[in-house]
């Protein structure tokens, strides 16, 4: 099977794994989706992977069927990386222009964010993303692109997203099982911020609040740049624990009663007189356990609204941790299949106390019915984050890529080319 020369994306989460195969269009410039799959996930736990075999076959099922879906095989992919391991913090880089009267360069650029990479970490950490949120040009601040500019000491403030080695391993051994190279891992929280987030949520000030399964991941914007980030170690599927207990039923079942509740009445295929009855048959729902009938209000009022009211205020104690509280008049923007579930949005109004909304990815096209939802937000992102560094890299950078073929060592050689077309602008 052929090769694809387009960006993919292989979206590791709590309750499932999703690969997308692209293409980009050369008439119109449009991103392609020609391949997606989605699978129930395992061997994960939280964000974090628990049992390499069981990972490893689950994304097995959904590059295969991705693959079969788009008739080209995977070579590469950006993979999603999350977890209560995920820690995040903001650095500041010095470095003095070599020659006062030149212009500043790409060089003086990596040279200043390698000096805000140089933070002490534990031995067990490792950066995943040094992001630039702003470069200071002798004094001159909220400048965003230095290159070409004239000065003699150039500085920046970074903020720097790391995780355990370990886990990071994981990940990449995952995907490697299956042939496929890892193109970079992503942060969950800063890839669905690439496909829900608009440029002036993020100029504004914007909190996203990604609800996976398994996890929560909150990144806060402002000015443009991401500037904190963090991840919750609870999830939507707390939401249909809570019922399973409080109904004393099987998971399963509780998650297609949060499934029909979170539905619009319009979307709901049962009887008229069941949509404005308060009780719901659980047999219609394919539930043959010994409840029959449930109250609609017990369990969104009673089970689900205490749960969300718990994660949000989660949320806020992140938000007051970062020192950002106040300071995100766009307010919340809501994503991952959590935010799906009834009355969210109204539970995150009343409990932080600012403007929130349901964001949905955008910005590909192609066979998106499947993608068109809130629960794809991270796989959309990753293929965005992928095209924006792609276009971003000089032409230079692929050459000094076909240099270094044939030279002994060129393994460790690619990784450092890799590592310093992270940095370029």
């Amino acid at each position: 099977m052929a090769k694809t020369p387009g960006i993919n994306a292989i979206d590791i989460g709590s309750s499932k794994i999703t690969c997308l195969i692209t293409g980009l269009s050369l008439d119109s410039g449009k991103i392609n989706v020609i391949g997606v799959a989605t699978v129930p996930s395992r061997g994960v736990r939280k964000g974090q992977i628990v049992n390499i075999e069981e990972c490893v076959g689950a994304i097995t099922d959904c590059v295969e069927s991705a693959e079969r879906m788009a008739g080209v095989g995977l070579d590469s992919a950006f993979v999603s990386i999350s977890g209560e391991q995920i820690e995040s913090q903001n650095s500041h880089g010095l470095v003095a222009i070599r020659e006062a009267d030149e212009e500043i360069s790409g060089e003086d650029i990596f040279r200043v964010i390698e000096a805000a990479r140089a933070v002490s970490l534990p031995t067990s950490r490792e950066i995943i993303h040094v992001l630039p949120s702003e470069f200071v040009v002798d004094s001159q601040r909220g400048i965003k692109d230095p290159t070409g500019m004239s000065g003699i000491r150039l500085e920046t403030e970074a903020h720097l997203i790391t995780g355990l080695s370990p886990a990071i391993k994981n990940v990449s051994r995952c995907v490697s099982e299956l042939g496929v190279n890892v193109a970079g891992l992503v942060f969950t929280g800063l890839a669905s911020a690439e496909s829900v987030l608009s440029d002036t949520d993020k100029e504004l000030g914007v909190i996203l609040v990604d609800i996976g399964g398994g996890t929560t991941s909150v990144c806060i914007y402002l000015e443009g740049s991401c500037v904190y980030s963090a991840v919750i170690p609870v999830g939507s599927k707390k939401i249909s624990d809570d019922i399973a207990i409080g109904l004393q039923i099987s998971v399963d079942s509780a998650e297609k009663i949060k499934h029909y509740v979170s539905r619009s009445k319009n979307e709901r295929d049962d009887d008229d007189d069941q949509k404005t009855s308060d009780d719901i048959d659980l047999l219609k729902l394919g539930i043959s356990e010994d409840v029959k009938k449930v109250s609609r209000k017990t369990i969104i009022e009673g089970i689900i609204r205490p749960r969300l009211n718990e994660i949000f205020s989660m949320v806020n104690q992140v938000i007051k941790k970062s020192g950002y509280e106040g300071q995100a008049p766009a307010g919340v923007v809501l994503t991952g299949g959590g935010a799906l579930t009834v009355n969210c949005t109204e539970a995150c109004r009343r409990v932080m106390q600012l403007p929130a909304k349901i964001g949905t990815p955008s910005g590909l096209s192609g066979m998106i019915e499947e993608i068109s939802t809130p629960t794809a937000s991270t796989a959309v992102g990753l293929i965005l984050y992928g095209y924006k560094r792609k276009e971003e890299m000089p032409s230079s950078g692929f050459k000094l890529s076909g240099m270094i073929k044939g030279i002994p060592g060129q393994k460790a050689i690619g990784k450092v080319v890799d590592f310093i077309k992270s940095f370029l602008p």
